[in-house]
């Protein structure tokens, strides 16, 4: 949850930097973040699949560490085209520069409402995951299974979408 959310605070940044603007009116720069991101989700559901976690009773961690695991979930978050269309084209259309808040501080409040907004659902479902996958370890493997194969579904598709269009 902390990795997901800090992909989002790194777009935030970008966000109240004001590199908003460049990036979303430079069609290369988004095709090449849009490549990047499919191309890592490819790649980490190719591993889902070909090593498939395993929940034991165990609560020791299962081959990564806390800070590998983060990691990955920020590149996750950090590469998603999806959120840096959220965040370059949706977040402007909520910011006025009348109001006398200056824009960036209007930007900053929308990326941390966002973050939170996104920590709290993460953490609701990591932990309700956790409960029913552990009581069901076959449930478990399907659901890894099935995380996997849509990993690289979804990463197809950003890539032929993305390329073809």
């Amino acid at each position: 949850m902390a990795g997901l959310t800090a992909g989002y605070a790194g777009y935030t940044l970008l966000a109240v930097a004001g590199l908003v603007v460049i990036v979303a009116n430079s069609p290369a720069l988004l095709t090449a973040l849009t490549v990047a991101g499919a191309g890592y989700l490819v790649w980490l559901g190719w591993g889902v699949l070909r090593q498939p976690a395993t929940l034991t009773a165990s609560e020791e961690a299962m081959g990564s560490s806390h800070v590998q695991i983060m990691l990955k979930g920020a590149g996750i978050s950090g590469l998603n085209p999806k959120a840096l269309l959220l965040y370059f084209s949706l977040f402007p259309q909520f910011i006025d520069p009348a109001t006398g808040w200056p824009v960036a501080a209007q930007t900053g409040l929308l990326g941390t409402l966002h973050m939170a907004a996104c920590a709290t659902v993460y953490l609701a479902v990591g932990l309700l995951a956790r409960t029913v996958l552990r009581t069901r370890p076959s449930a478990a493997r399907a659901v890894t299974r099935a995380s996997g194969a849509m990993m690289i579904v979804i990463g197809g598709f950003l890539l032929v979408e993305r390329l073809a269009g």
